[in-house]
């Protein structure tokens, strides 16, 4: 029964974290670089997978390049922090989202599918105000 019962229960948390898929990867860095998901810190490399609700930080001298799912390319500058709060991408059922927030520093964004297939479904929230993507590319620093 206990050994059911350990199955059973290994079962249930493999499929939670097969949930939780990756949305993009860090494609490129310089200096040194962080990404906080649900409280765990790691540091920054190529390769490293990018979740809904990450936070990505740089430091000083610093920069990351990340590519999300849908072909969206965000490049990070120095004493960057940026979060991906909202992402949604299932074309095939029409549901498409990217919500983020730029707290400091600078990014220049790169349009991916979600964009050109619904512009009003991508927004990033700066502490002064919301930039709609109406366009393909656009660069933000917030001081």
């Amino acid at each position: 029964m206990l050994r059911v019962m350990l199955i059973g229960a290994l079962l249930l948390t493999t499929g939670v974290w097969a949930d939780e898929t990756p949305i993009g990867y860090v494609k490129n860095i310089t200096g040194e670089a962080s990404i906080t998901t649900e409280g765990d810190i790691i540091r920054a490399k190529i390769g490293t997978p990018i979740y809904q609700g990450s936070v990505l930080h740089t430091r000083a001298q610093s920069s990351m390049g990340i590519t999300l799912k849908d072909a969206t390319v965000i490049s990070l500058g120095p004493e960057t922090e940026f979060a991906i709060d909202e992402y949604v991408y299932a074309p095939a059922q029409n549901k498409l989202k990217l919500g983020s927030r730029i707290t400091k520093g600078s990014l220049n964004y790169i349009s991916g599918v979600i964009a050109k297939l619904q512009p009003d479904a991508v927004t990033v929230t700066t502490p002064s105000g919301t930039i709609g993507v109406r366009g393909t590319q656009f660069a933000v620093k917030v001081e």
